[in-house]
């Protein structure tokens, strides 16, 4: 039985119920149906921490979507599963795969600034100097790029850059 056949909550039975009337009333190709059916699916799995699911519904949802605005979407979650499981290579790729798709999604880059600070940290307690300002570097260059698409929504991370003195550059 599909995830969206077996909701449990009230909010996931009424998303899932507009989201069908929707589908039935908006004209769209029968791919674009069958994507968000398995997008929707996914979502839900991924809210619910059933990240395997979740991915296989992501894949399933990337054959029949054409449109790149909805399908750098699909990436960008698969992104977060990885993120959310420490596979932070795999993040990666996938966060490029939604700014390729759509390059004006600053969560991804936001995300993808998080993971490189992160490995900067990590440099860090290895005792690799070196290697902590290259991971760094890359985190503001997403965090400036982030801020530039979404002014206001990243004060931390502007914060960060002004008192490390990379804002500016």
């Amino acid at each position: 039985m599909p995830r969206s056949q077996r909701n449990d909550n009230f909010i996931d039975k009424t998303f899932t119920i507009v989201a069908d009337i929707l589908l039935q009333i908006i004209p769209t190709a029968p791919g674009e149906k069958e994507a968000f059916t398995y997008y929707r699916d996914g979502m839900s799995a991924q809210s619910e921490g059933e990240y395997a699911e979740a991915l296989q519904n992501y894949y399933e949802a990337m054959r029949p979507e054409i449109d790149p605005y909805d399908r750098s979407y699909i990436p960008y979650n698969i992104g977060l599963i990885h993120t959310s499981n420490g596979e932070h290579a795999k993040a990666l790729e996938y966060y490029f795969q939604a700014l390729e798709r759509n390059p004006s999604l600053p969560q991804a880059l936001n995300n993808m600034a998080v993971i490189c600070h992160y490995r900067g940290e990590q440099a860090i307690r290895q005792g690799d100097p070196e290697t902590a300002e290259a991971w760094s570097n890359r985190a503001a260059e997403y965090w400036k790029q982030a801020i530039t698409l979404a002014p206001g929504n990243y004060i931390e991370a502007q914060n960060r850059l002004n008192i490390t003195g990379r804002f500016g550059e």
